[in-house]
């Protein structure tokens, strides 16, 4: 797929979006330039990283295609200098009350308990980070991203406002989409190519 972001080949229906965008991430994963690419985008995050200067961080537990957040945290050794946090959601039920997703302050240890939709996370106290990186599986250049439908990050964004977000995302995942009320933008967007503030 070499479909530009502005073009009209990408799907309008949300589900299907994400669909298209599964499958073009799948396929440029498997390409030697995502391994440059993924080097490239940690560079820079360190590099914001410096200039922002937070004193905790929160992470995300890879899924296929994603930029390997945490790996990359342990691979530059950030837990001696920074509180590190690992998000847990709960999805929502008849008991449960509302889905919603919490912070748990990560050792950087390869974790032994998975949240509520199977994905691994840390077991310590509950830390609201200063900084968050968050995944994107598709993004707009003013700071939109496209989840995976669950919600369970804007739900957390609207809730701490305060906290400054990069979404992480790979340039070719750009794409226009319709913003949606309960969408959060991102403080910054950051792909291998470059820094995007709006």
């Amino acid at each position: 797929m070499n479909a530009s972001p502005t073009d009209n080949t990408w799907p309008h229906e949300r589900n299907e979006l994400r669909r298209a965008l599964r499958a073009r991430r799948r396929d440029w994963w498997a390409s030697p330039e995502a391994r440059l690419a993924e080097d490239r985008l940690g560079e820079q995050l360190l590099d914001l990283l410096r200039q922002l200067e937070p004193l905790s961080l929160g992470l995300y537990w890879p899924l296929e295609g994603e930029f390997n957040a945490a790996d990359w945290a342990r691979a530059h050794k950030l837990d001696a200098s920074l509180q590190l946090a690992l998000p847990f959601a709960r999805k929502g039920g008849d008991s449960g009350g509302a889905a919603h997703m919490r912070f748990h302050r990560w050792d950087g240890q390869t974790p032994t308990v998975k949240d509520e939709c199977g994905i691994p996370t840390a077991t310590g106290p509950v830390l609201v980070p200063e900084v968050l990186l968050v995944p994107c599986l598709g993004f707009t250049r003013e700071g939109y991203r496209l989840g995976y439908g669950g919600g369970y990050f804007d739900r957390w964004l609207e809730a701490h406002p305060g906290v400054t977000t990069i979404g992480l995302a790979w340039a070719c995942t750009e794409l226009p989409f319709e913003v949606q009320p309960h969408d959060q933008p991102m403080t910054i967007v950051l792909t291998e190519k470059e820094v995007i503030a709006p």
